[in-house]
Protein backbone atom coordinates (compact mmCIF):
# COMPACT_ATOMS: atom_id res chain seq x y z
CA UNK A 1 0.00 0.00 0.00
CA UNK A 2 2.79 2.43 0.82
CA UNK A 3 4.68 2.25 -2.14
CA UNK A 4 1.29 2.27 -4.42
CA UNK A 5 0.46 5.70 -2.33
CA UNK A 6 4.53 6.74 -3.28
CA UNK A 7 3.37 6.27 -6.70
CA UNK A 8 0.44 8.22 -6.82
CA UNK A 9 1.79 10.79 -4.95
CA UNK A 10 4.07 11.17 -7.79
CA UNK A 11 2.09 10.71 -10.72
CA UNK A 12 -0.21 13.28 -9.28
CA UNK A 13 2.77 15.81 -8.69
CA UNK A 14 3.61 14.91 -13.16
CA UNK A 15 0.20 15.47 -13.73
CA UNK A 16 0.00 18.64 -11.79
CA UNK A 17 2.91 20.09 -13.18
CA UNK A 18 1.33 19.55 -16.49
CA UNK A 19 -1.88 21.29 -15.41
CA UNK A 20 -0.04 24.91 -14.07
CA UNK A 21 -0.69 27.82 -16.19
CA UNK A 22 2.58 28.82 -17.90
CA UNK A 23 2.98 31.52 -15.66
CA UNK A 24 3.44 29.14 -12.54
CA UNK A 25 7.26 28.79 -11.67
CA UNK A 26 8.63 25.68 -13.16
CA UNK A 27 11.82 25.34 -11.17
CA UNK A 28 9.31 25.27 -7.93
CA UNK A 29 7.50 22.31 -10.09
CA UNK A 30 10.26 20.56 -10.78
CA UNK A 31 12.03 20.91 -7.63
CA UNK A 32 8.97 19.13 -5.84
CA UNK A 33 8.76 16.03 -8.87
CA UNK A 34 12.59 15.64 -8.43
CA UNK A 35 11.72 15.28 -3.96
CA UNK A 36 9.07 13.08 -4.88
CA UNK A 37 10.95 10.54 -6.97
CA UNK A 38 13.69 10.66 -4.63
CA UNK A 39 11.74 9.62 -1.75
CA UNK A 40 11.00 6.27 -4.17
CA UNK A 41 14.87 5.21 -4.72
CA UNK A 42 15.60 4.30 -1.59
CA UNK A 43 11.87 2.87 -0.10
CA UNK A 44 12.81 -0.59 -1.65
CA UNK A 45 15.73 -1.15 0.46
CA UNK A 46 14.91 -2.58 3.79
CA UNK A 47 16.65 -5.23 6.49
CA UNK A 48 15.86 -8.28 6.15
CA UNK A 49 15.95 -11.22 8.94
CA UNK A 50 19.67 -11.47 9.68
CA UNK A 51 19.42 -7.51 10.83
CA UNK A 52 16.78 -8.23 13.06
CA UNK A 53 16.92 -10.16 16.74
CA UNK A 54 15.84 -13.80 15.84
CA UNK A 55 14.16 -15.89 18.45
CA UNK A 56 16.87 -19.00 19.76
CA UNK A 57 19.81 -16.86 18.93
CA UNK A 58 21.98 -16.03 22.26
CA UNK A 59 22.83 -12.33 21.66
CA UNK A 60 25.95 -10.59 22.78
CA UNK A 61 25.73 -7.57 24.84
CA UNK A 62 27.50 -4.15 24.33
CA UNK A 63 30.67 -2.97 26.80
CA UNK A 64 30.65 0.92 27.09
CA UNK A 65 30.91 3.61 26.44
CA UNK A 66 34.40 3.67 26.73
CA UNK A 67 36.88 7.16 26.10
CA UNK A 68 40.45 7.45 25.03
CA UNK A 69 42.21 10.41 24.36
CA UNK A 70 43.97 10.84 21.13
CA UNK A 71 47.73 12.41 20.60
CA UNK A 72 47.54 11.64 16.80
CA UNK A 73 44.82 14.52 16.84
CA UNK A 74 45.68 16.54 20.02
CA UNK A 75 42.81 17.90 22.43
CA UNK A 76 40.37 15.18 21.16
CA UNK A 77 39.01 11.95 21.78
CA UNK A 78 36.87 8.93 20.50
CA UNK A 79 34.12 7.06 22.51
CA UNK A 80 33.63 3.59 21.47
CA UNK A 81 31.40 0.24 22.39
CA UNK A 82 32.29 -3.53 22.21
CA UNK A 83 30.07 -5.71 20.91
CA UNK A 84 31.14 -8.74 22.52
CA UNK A 85 29.69 -11.93 20.91
CA UNK A 86 28.09 -14.81 23.14
CA UNK A 87 30.48 -17.22 21.63
CA UNK A 88 33.64 -14.92 22.14
CA UNK A 89 36.15 -17.19 24.14
CA UNK A 90 38.70 -15.21 26.09
CA UNK A 91 41.10 -18.04 25.80
CA UNK A 92 40.90 -17.75 22.15
CA UNK A 93 42.42 -15.40 19.88
CA UNK A 94 39.44 -13.32 17.99
CA UNK A 95 38.85 -11.52 14.92
CA UNK A 96 37.48 -8.08 15.32
CA UNK A 97 35.42 -5.57 12.76
CA UNK A 98 35.65 -1.47 13.33
CA UNK A 99 32.57 0.60 12.63
CA UNK A 100 33.51 3.80 12.24
CA UNK A 101 30.39 6.30 12.96
CA UNK A 102 29.25 3.69 15.47
CA UNK A 103 26.74 5.42 16.76
CA UNK A 104 24.35 5.02 13.44
CA UNK A 105 26.08 1.42 12.73
CA UNK A 106 24.41 0.52 16.30
CA UNK A 107 21.31 2.20 16.26
CA UNK A 108 18.00 0.29 16.96
CA UNK A 109 15.82 1.36 15.21
CA UNK A 110 18.43 1.86 12.21
CA UNK A 111 19.73 1.56 8.79
CA UNK A 112 22.05 -1.16 9.65
CA UNK A 113 21.77 -2.45 13.31
CA UNK A 114 25.33 -4.66 12.69
CA UNK A 115 24.84 -6.00 16.34
CA UNK A 116 22.32 -8.01 15.02
CA UNK A 117 23.84 -9.23 11.53
CA UNK A 118 26.90 -10.31 13.88
CA UNK A 119 24.67 -12.60 16.29
CA UNK A 120 22.73 -13.94 13.37
CA UNK A 121 25.96 -14.99 10.95
CA UNK A 122 28.06 -15.58 13.97
CA UNK A 123 25.42 -18.49 15.37
CA UNK A 124 25.38 -19.87 12.07
CA UNK A 125 29.17 -20.35 11.37
CA UNK A 126 28.71 -18.22 8.09
CA UNK A 127 31.22 -15.75 9.64
CA UNK A 128 33.84 -16.21 12.40
CA UNK A 129 33.22 -15.25 15.91
CA UNK A 130 34.37 -11.87 16.39
CA UNK A 131 34.00 -8.39 18.40
CA UNK A 132 32.13 -5.86 16.99
CA UNK A 133 33.91 -2.37 17.59
CA UNK A 134 31.95 1.00 17.10
CA UNK A 135 33.97 4.27 17.34
CA UNK A 136 32.33 7.51 17.12
CA UNK A 137 34.53 10.15 15.59
CA UNK A 138 36.84 12.47 17.67
CA UNK A 139 35.86 15.08 19.41
CA UNK A 140 36.62 17.43 21.68
CA UNK A 141 35.20 17.17 25.17
CA UNK A 142 33.19 20.57 25.31
CA UNK A 143 31.59 18.96 21.79
CA UNK A 144 28.55 17.06 21.99
CA UNK A 145 29.12 13.19 21.46
CA UNK A 146 27.89 12.39 17.65
CA UNK A 147 24.63 10.83 17.63
CA UNK A 148 22.36 8.82 14.87
CA UNK A 149 20.53 11.97 14.22
CA UNK A 150 23.44 14.49 14.00
CA UNK A 151 26.78 12.41 13.15
CA UNK A 152 28.78 15.30 13.55
CA UNK A 153 29.40 17.03 11.03
CA UNK A 154 30.60 20.62 12.29
CA UNK A 155 30.27 19.69 15.67
CA UNK A 156 33.52 17.23 16.03
CA UNK A 157 36.43 16.37 14.40
CA UNK A 158 34.82 14.04 11.47
CA UNK A 159 35.71 15.52 8.75
CA UNK A 160 39.18 16.03 9.78
CA UNK A 161 39.68 12.59 10.63
CA UNK A 162 37.70 10.70 8.10
CA UNK A 163 38.68 12.57 4.59
CA UNK A 164 42.18 13.29 4.06
CA UNK A 165 43.68 11.06 2.02
CA UNK A 166 46.60 10.56 4.94
CA UNK A 167 47.53 8.09 7.42
CA UNK A 168 46.18 9.81 10.00
CA UNK A 169 43.07 8.02 10.97
CA UNK A 170 44.64 4.74 10.42
CA UNK A 171 47.16 5.90 12.89
CA UNK A 172 43.80 6.33 15.22
CA UNK A 173 42.61 2.74 14.90
CA UNK A 174 45.98 0.84 14.35
CA UNK A 175 47.86 2.73 17.12
CA UNK A 176 44.94 4.14 19.65
CA UNK A 177 42.29 1.93 19.12
CA UNK A 178 43.81 -1.36 18.85
CA UNK A 179 46.11 -1.17 21.88
CA UNK A 180 43.37 -0.03 24.14
CA UNK A 181 41.37 -2.83 22.76
CA UNK A 182 43.72 -5.41 22.94
CA UNK A 183 43.94 -4.65 27.03
CA UNK A 184 40.80 -6.50 27.67
CA UNK A 185 39.90 -8.32 24.85
CA UNK A 186 42.02 -11.72 23.15
CA UNK A 187 42.31 -9.98 19.33
CA UNK A 188 44.39 -11.91 17.03
CA UNK A 189 47.19 -9.91 15.96
CA UNK A 190 46.69 -11.48 12.18
CA UNK A 191 45.39 -8.35 10.10
CA UNK A 192 43.61 -10.82 7.89
CA UNK A 193 41.25 -10.64 10.75
CA UNK A 194 40.82 -7.31 11.06
CA UNK A 195 37.86 -5.82 9.61
CA UNK A 196 36.78 -2.21 9.15
CA UNK A 197 33.67 -0.23 7.77
CA UNK A 198 32.01 2.70 7.03
CA UNK A 199 30.17 5.23 5.39
CA UNK A 200 30.02 7.91 3.27
CA UNK A 201 33.22 9.85 4.55
CA UNK A 202 33.17 7.17 7.18
CA UNK A 203 33.98 4.32 4.27
CA UNK A 204 36.65 6.88 3.06
CA UNK A 205 38.30 6.56 6.44
CA UNK A 206 37.90 2.80 6.21
CA UNK A 207 39.76 2.63 2.93
CA UNK A 208 42.25 4.44 4.12
CA UNK A 209 42.98 2.36 7.27
CA UNK A 210 43.58 -0.40 4.92
CA UNK A 211 45.37 1.21 2.17
CA UNK A 212 47.74 2.87 4.94
CA UNK A 213 47.70 0.06 6.90
CA UNK A 214 47.25 -3.50 5.32
CA UNK A 215 49.56 -4.36 8.00
CA UNK A 216 46.79 -4.29 10.45
CA UNK A 217 43.34 -4.21 8.51
CA UNK A 218 42.94 -6.40 5.12
CA UNK A 219 39.05 -6.32 5.28
CA UNK A 220 37.13 -3.73 4.00
CA UNK A 221 32.99 -2.35 3.50
CA UNK A 222 31.84 1.26 2.25
CA UNK A 223 28.99 2.39 1.73
CA UNK A 224 28.32 5.32 -0.53
CA UNK A 225 31.89 6.31 -0.15
CA UNK A 226 32.86 9.93 -0.33
CA UNK A 227 35.59 9.55 -2.61
CA UNK A 228 35.33 13.18 -3.79
CA UNK A 229 36.59 16.46 -2.79
CA UNK A 230 35.80 17.02 0.57
CA UNK A 231 39.09 16.90 1.32
CA UNK A 232 41.27 15.89 -1.70
CA UNK A 233 40.05 11.99 -1.79
CA UNK A 234 38.88 11.95 -5.15
CA UNK A 235 43.07 10.94 -6.31
CA UNK A 236 42.52 7.52 -4.84
CA UNK A 237 42.11 5.90 -8.01
CA UNK A 238 45.34 7.42 -9.47
CA UNK A 239 47.41 6.11 -5.96
CA UNK A 240 45.38 3.09 -6.66
CA UNK A 241 46.69 2.77 -10.50
CA UNK A 242 50.43 4.12 -9.34
CA UNK A 243 50.99 1.69 -6.50
CA UNK A 244 51.93 -1.65 -6.11
CA UNK A 245 48.84 -3.93 -5.18
CA UNK A 246 47.95 -4.00 -1.11
CA UNK A 247 47.07 -6.72 0.33
CA UNK A 248 43.35 -5.93 0.84
CA UNK A 249 39.69 -6.59 0.55
CA UNK A 250 36.94 -4.96 -0.35
CA UNK A 251 33.41 -4.56 -0.84
CA UNK A 252 31.74 -1.32 -2.04
CA UNK A 253 28.44 -0.33 -2.12
CA UNK A 254 27.06 3.09 -4.20
CA UNK A 255 23.58 3.98 -5.77
CA UNK A 256 23.46 5.51 -8.92
CA UNK A 257 21.16 8.66 -7.25
CA UNK A 258 24.01 8.93 -4.71
CA UNK A 259 25.17 12.98 -4.95
CA UNK A 260 25.49 13.88 -8.42
CA UNK A 261 27.36 17.14 -9.93
CA UNK A 262 27.58 17.75 -13.34
CA UNK A 263 30.33 19.14 -14.60
CA UNK A 264 32.08 18.48 -11.27
CA UNK A 265 33.58 15.04 -11.50
CA UNK A 266 35.65 15.37 -8.64
CA UNK A 267 32.67 16.01 -6.56
CA UNK A 268 30.33 13.43 -8.30
CA UNK A 269 29.98 11.16 -5.39
CA UNK A 270 28.57 7.80 -7.99
CA UNK A 271 31.24 8.62 -10.59
CA UNK A 272 34.17 8.48 -8.02
CA UNK A 273 33.04 5.26 -6.50
CA UNK A 274 33.28 3.74 -9.92
CA UNK A 275 36.21 5.06 -10.62
CA UNK A 276 38.36 3.79 -7.90
CA UNK A 277 36.26 0.28 -8.21
CA UNK A 278 37.77 0.40 -11.97
CA UNK A 279 41.15 1.51 -10.79
CA UNK A 280 41.39 -1.22 -7.61
CA UNK A 281 39.71 -3.80 -10.46
CA UNK A 282 42.55 -3.17 -13.17
CA UNK A 283 45.15 -3.66 -10.34
CA UNK A 284 43.77 -6.68 -9.86
CA UNK A 285 42.04 -6.50 -5.91
CA UNK A 286 39.53 -9.05 -4.14
CA UNK A 287 37.02 -6.62 -4.86
CA UNK A 288 33.08 -6.35 -4.86
CA UNK A 289 30.91 -3.82 -5.65
CA UNK A 290 27.28 -3.46 -6.34
CA UNK A 291 25.45 0.11 -7.59
CA UNK A 292 21.93 0.22 -7.11
CA UNK A 293 19.67 2.86 -7.53
CA UNK A 294 19.70 4.76 -4.04
CA UNK A 295 20.52 8.36 -2.65
CA UNK A 296 23.27 8.67 -0.41
CA UNK A 297 22.26 6.77 2.90
CA UNK A 298 22.49 3.61 4.44
CA UNK A 299 19.58 1.98 3.30
CA UNK A 300 21.21 0.12 0.25
CA UNK A 301 23.70 -0.80 1.70
CA UNK A 302 22.20 -1.78 5.41
CA UNK A 303 19.85 -4.17 3.50
CA UNK A 304 22.97 -5.69 1.90
CA UNK A 305 25.15 -5.80 4.80
CA UNK A 306 24.64 -9.31 6.20
CA UNK A 307 25.53 -10.94 2.13
CA UNK A 308 28.70 -8.45 2.61
CA UNK A 309 30.00 -9.71 5.84
CA UNK A 310 29.41 -13.12 4.44
CA UNK A 311 31.63 -12.38 1.14
CA UNK A 312 34.28 -10.28 3.03
CA UNK A 313 35.10 -13.29 5.76
CA UNK A 314 34.28 -16.35 3.32
CA UNK A 315 37.90 -17.28 3.81
CA UNK A 316 37.41 -18.59 8.11
CA UNK A 317 38.64 -22.08 8.43
CA UNK A 318 35.98 -24.86 7.24
CA UNK A 319 36.15 -28.64 7.83
CA UNK A 320 34.59 -31.02 5.41
CA UNK A 321 35.16 -34.04 7.65
CA UNK A 322 31.76 -35.57 7.75
CA UNK A 323 31.95 -36.64 11.47
CA UNK A 324 32.92 -33.26 12.33
CA UNK A 325 29.69 -32.70 14.88
CA UNK A 326 30.80 -29.09 15.96
CA UNK A 327 31.44 -27.76 12.40
CA UNK A 328 27.79 -28.86 11.62
CA UNK A 329 26.24 -27.52 14.48
CA UNK A 330 24.99 -24.01 15.14
CA UNK A 331 27.51 -21.62 17.69
CA UNK A 332 26.17 -21.72 20.95
CA UNK A 333 28.52 -19.85 23.87
CA UNK A 334 31.42 -21.10 25.46
CA UNK A 335 30.47 -20.02 28.70
CA UNK A 336 27.10 -18.32 29.96
CA UNK A 337 27.79 -14.53 29.60
CA UNK A 338 26.85 -12.56 33.02
CA UNK A 339 24.93 -9.30 31.95
CA UNK A 340 27.23 -6.34 32.56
Amino acid sequence: MKTFLLGMALFHLLVSAEAQPTSAPPAAIKSAVKRAAANTNDFFYRLGPDSKPMDGIPKGRFVGPTVIPSIVFPGTQHTYFVYVPAQYDPVQPTSVMIFNDGQAMMAEPGDVQAQNVLDNLIFRREIPVMLGVFINPGRRPDQPEPSPRDWGDGTSNRAEEYNPPTDKYARVIVDELLPALMKDYNISPDPELHGIMGASSGGCAAFSVAWFRPDSFRKVITFVGSYTDIRGEYIYPELVAETERKPFRIFMQDGRNDIRRPGKPNNDWFLQNVRLMKALTKKGYDLNYTWGIGNHGQKQGGAIFPEMMRWLWRDQPVSTDPDDQVERSFRFPVTPISPK
